[in-house]
């Protein structure tokens, strides 16, 4: 019988190489990629079933990739494996089309089982999880906090990028887009979250998720 195909995205390499030794048994580990985009690259050539996606990645956070993921490859699965345990988080990971959120202190039994749960097209939360998150998710209720309810794609990705410190040339490059057009995005996204310091977005980005403290 042929085994579920597994794509790892994380960017903790020691991390990736123990998630082998607990998967390999049961499942077939196709790749592993460090960051988003490279997960964006390599998920359409590697057709896995699943992916183990982290929350908080260089270029392009978990949350955006997932979001980017069910537009372009809608059948596969989505299983976030986190240490962030915060009810926002949790809640915009299912809002963009994850099917399980497992966190890192769990054990290898509770990780396999959200697998197969995530397979057989349910949703899979840790009973880790803080009891707040199922309702605003169940209810679709707005999250004004969270970045995702206020930024557009584009601005999120831009917001990361200047909060890991990469400059406007850099910014520009990663996203074939000019240095203008990313001068332009951060001086709305400064406008829109009354932020007005490279300083005070960086707190705001990793607040919110979008980059690890």
């Amino acid at each position: 019988m042929t085994k579920p195909r597994i794509l790892l995205a994380d960017d903790h390499t020691m991390f990736v190489e123990a998630l082998h030794k607990v998967l390999e048994p049961e499942f077939d580990l196709v790749g592993s990629v460090g960051d988003g985009r490279a997960l964006l690259e390599a998920a359409p050539r590697l057709k896995p079933d699943v992916i183990l996606l982290d929350l908080s990645m260089p270029l392009l956070n978990g949350i955006d990739a997932a979001q980017q993921l069910r537009q372009s490859l809608p059948s596969v699965k989505v299983v976030f494996l986190s240490m962030h345990g915060d009810p926002t988080y949790v809640t915009e990971a299912f809002r963009a089309g994850a099917s399980g959120y497992v966190l890192k202190r769990a054990s290898a039994t509770e990780l396999i089982q959200a697998i197969r749960i995530a397979l057989r097209g349910h949703l899979y939360m840790s009973p880790l999880l803080a009891k707040g998150v199922l309702d605003p998710l169940l209810h679709h209720r707005p999250s004004p906090s969270s970045a995702q309810a206020t930024l557009t794609l584009r601005q999120r990705e831009v917001l990361q990028l200047v909060a890991e410190g990469r400059s406007l040339k850099e910014i520009a490059s990663i996203l074939c887009v000019s240095a203008k057009t990313v001068e332009f995005h951060k001086t709305r996204i400064s406008k829109q979250l009354g932020l007005h310091t490279t300083a005070d977005l960086t707190k705001y980005a990793v607040t919110h998720g979008l980059v690890s403290p």
